[in-house]
């Protein structure tokens, strides 16, 4: 959850938003999958409940329900719901990738990952569906998220 809220930050500093939009992007990405530890047959549910009891904007909360159109059924609309589940899915894909790798994301490129995206049996769970699909909903290609993921976790301290 940290690397998604991460590049939410990062993404959102980017298109120049105010501070409190760049840690609504954020918090969204924190967020996004807090209940699904403790509750992965009720995810999303239970944390959009406790973000609604609490007043939460409504733009985050339907961030949150949207990461994920094909399991919950809420379509991503805005750019932060497209980025949220762009980054939801990528980000762990590029992770475990990283983790293969004795230099983790140093020197890491994105036809690697691609490399990697080709290959069904390489982190098996992450749907490729998903990515493609996102990647198209935020009117970007997977290269060009690839690359976002790429420069903006090989710096980042995740502690």
């Amino acid at each position: 959850m940290k690397q998604v809220a991460h590049l939410m930050g990062a993404y959102a500093k980017e298109l120049g938003l105010s501070d409190l939009e760049v840690a609504m992007w954020y918090q969204s990405g924190l967020l996004h999958d807090a209940d699904w530890d403790q509750w992965p047959d009720q995810h999303c549910r239970k944390i959009i409940e406790e973000l609604e009891c609490r007043n939460v904007d409504p733009a985050m909360i339907r961030a949150i329900a949207s990461h994920g159109p094909r399991y919950f059924g809420v379509e991503p609309v805005s750019l932060m719901d497209k980025m949220l589940y762009a980054f939801d899915e990528l980000s762990g894909f590029v992770h475990a990738y990283s983790l293969m790798r004795p230099e983790g994301y140093v020197g890491m490129e994105v036809k690697g990952v691609k490399k990697r995206l080709k290959d069904k049996t390489f982190a098996a769970q992450v749907s490729r569906e998903d990515i493609q699909d996102a990647a198209e909903r935020a009117a970007m290609t997977v290269e060009d998220l690839i690359s976002f993921v790429i420069s903006h976790q090989a710096n980042a301290d995740l502690s």
